[in-house]
């Protein structure tokens, strides 16, 4: 019995498991790059296919992320408000880096950087956790969680039948409703005009 152990094993050890969640959550973030020119282009940005139970597992994990970096984002905008317009190395620069106000910078950019750390922790991608923070996380500073949709796809898997599914981010790829204008037939306005109690049109 397996009380209290949640979770599905994947048919891995537990270092391989870790490894695996890792990898699709990386690669999921990795789909918002601009990957123009490059081999492994993503057809659609912010989506991957892999298999439902995967993407169940895997999902925890990038919500997770991207909660730490939206809390960030505060402290983002009051060090930059905070940060200097001289360029690096730069005679107003180096002053501002040996007075009190690189400090209280310092001061508002700890937590932020503490963030970063635990998501590269959890992901174990620099590139990705600057997508995260440069990209996807201002998209859903005022959303309050449910930032991926699991889509189960009705073609398995070639070899062995897994059924395969869909993990993406929500916003981009939302369908989208679409009223018409009623339509108007015109054989109801010829039949009503040859009904017995129609009056002729002059």
């Amino acid at each position: 019995m397996r009380h209290r152990r949640k979770g599905r094993k994947l048919g891995r050890i537990p270092s391989h498991q870790r490894a695996l969640l890792r990898s699709l959550a990386s690669a999921l973030i990795l789909t918002e790059r601009d990957a123009e020119g490059e081999e492994n282009t993503p057809k659609v940005k912010g989506r991957i296919v892999t298999t439902i139970q995967k993407a169940k597992e895997v999902r925890p994990l990038v919500e997770r992320c991207v909660t730490i970096a939206c809390r960030a984002i505060p402290q983002i905008e009051a060090a930059a408000q905070l940060h200097p317009a001289d360029e690096r190395n730069s005679e107003g620069w180096k002053k501002w880096r040996h007075g009190p106000g690189w400090q209280e910078w310092n001061k508002t950019i700890a937590p932020v950087v503490a963030a970063r750390r635990r998501t590269l922790q959890m992901l174990g991608n620099k590139q990705a956790v600057q997508i995260l923070f440069a990209e996807i996380a201002p998209r859903f500073v005022d959303r309050p969680g449910g930032y991926t949709r699991v889509l189960r796809l009705a073609k398995p898997r070639l070899g062995d039948a897994g059924v395969r599914a869909i993990l993406e981010f929500v916003g981009k790829n939302d369908r989208k409703k679409r009223k018409g204008p009623k339509p108007t037939f015109e054989s109801d306005v010829v039949s009503d005009s040859h009904a017995p109690d129609a009056k002729p049109v002059v």
